[in-house]
């Protein structure tokens, strides 16, 4: 039987281990410095790191959120106390929306977040191209003489009008509109379901969309060759059907009227129509031979032509009362 003295460890033998351990410690160090996903920092009342999940979690009907400062910050109702600070490392909040029971909130770098205020949740965030230029507005005439407090005052205005959500029954979901991009996300998971650039030679106009409980409506402007406006359109947007498109002339309005309704006013002459987002068709006039057939009727019904009105009868006259000379002309 053979012996073999143990292996004597030398300085070149022990360097691969040696390298092995230190790039472990360096991983860990890393992960243990880790930087937070998009900067995020949610805070409890005490400005104590709050965890993402609360055992004495609320309704988000308890609670009054705002923005504030820099992020997001949510307060009883009954108490008026905060609850939790939401920010975000680098960024600024400008705008938030309700989307069902999730707050949407629009930062000025371009992202777009979903809280679940009950707990604190940050659910999802998803990047805009083209957002946060849209929300300087650098390009603007008078941008380079703006106060601070004027641009900020423009990147909400401009937040506000970029964030449309959409509160369809048990899916709400939600549209950001830039001049040359608009995207459709679902809320349950930030989704991306939809995204669409305007034709050459046209833009979105944020500043005049709208929304229903069914569809975003985004009407654009077009100019031709020599920088002339030329006929817009207005296209409406949906996650359950197809969307629509119907050409307008450059500077027509929309209205919103109810849950699924709207007003689109088209210069002067063309007289202004009704719209239902939920059935994607126009409204029919009454008088219209195309009543008969109408998808959607106007808001009151149409009467029926076929029922005729009740007919006058005239007074019957009363019978003439003998004046006083003939009752006594009479009696003789």
């Amino acid at each position: 039987m053979s012996w073999k003295p143990p292996r004597v460890l030398t300085p070149r033998s022990i360097l691969p281990a040696l390298a092995v351990m230190l790039v472990l410690a360096a991983g860990a160090a890393a992960h243990a410095n880790k930087p937070v996903p998009f900067g995020d920092r949610v805070a409890g009342p005490a400005d104590a790191d709050a965890t993402p999940v609360n055992s004495q979690s609320v309704s988000s009907a308890d609670l009054d959120l705002k923005v504030v400062g820099p992020g997001l910050e949510a307060y009883h109702k009954q108490t008026g106390e905060r609850a939790w600070t939401y920010r975000r490392e680098g960024a600024e909040a400008l705008y938030l929306a309700m989307a069902g029971d999730n707050a949407i909130v629009v930062w000025d770098d371009g992202l777009v977040t979903s809280v679940r205020p009950g707990d604190h949740e940050v659910r999802w965030h998803r990047a805009v191209p083209g957002l946060a230029d849209y929300l300087r507005a650098d390009g603007d005439p008078g941008a380079d003489k703006r106060t601070d407090a004027q641009r900020r005052d423009t990147a909400v205005q401009r937040a506000e009008a970029a964030l449309h959500t959409v509160q369809r029954d048990g899916s709400p979901w939600l549209a950001v509109v830039t001049p040359k991009l608009t995207m459709g996300l679902r809320d349950a998971d930030g989704d991306l379901r939809y995204n669409d650039r305007p034709s050459n030679g046209c833009l979105y106009d944020p500043l005049r969309t709208v929304h229903t409980d069914y569809a975003v409506l985004i009407p654009r402007t077009c100019t031709n060759s020599s920088g002339v406006a030329v006929s817009g359109g207005i296209t409406g947007y949906r996650l359950d059907s197809n969307g629509w498109s119907m050409i307008t002339g450059p500077a027509a309005t929309v209205k919103v009227l109810g849950r699924s309704r709207v007003e689109i006013t088209d210069g002067p002459i063309v007289p202004p129509k009704v719209f239902d987002t939920k059935a994607a068709a126009p409204e029919t006039a009454c008088s219209s031979v195309d009543a008969p057939f109408a998808a959607v009727r106007p808001q009151g019904g149409c009467a029926d032509p076929s029922a005729s009105p009740a007919a006058t009868v005239p007074p019957t006259p009363a019978a003439p009362t003998a004046s006083a000379t003939d009752q006594a002309a009479a009696q003789q």
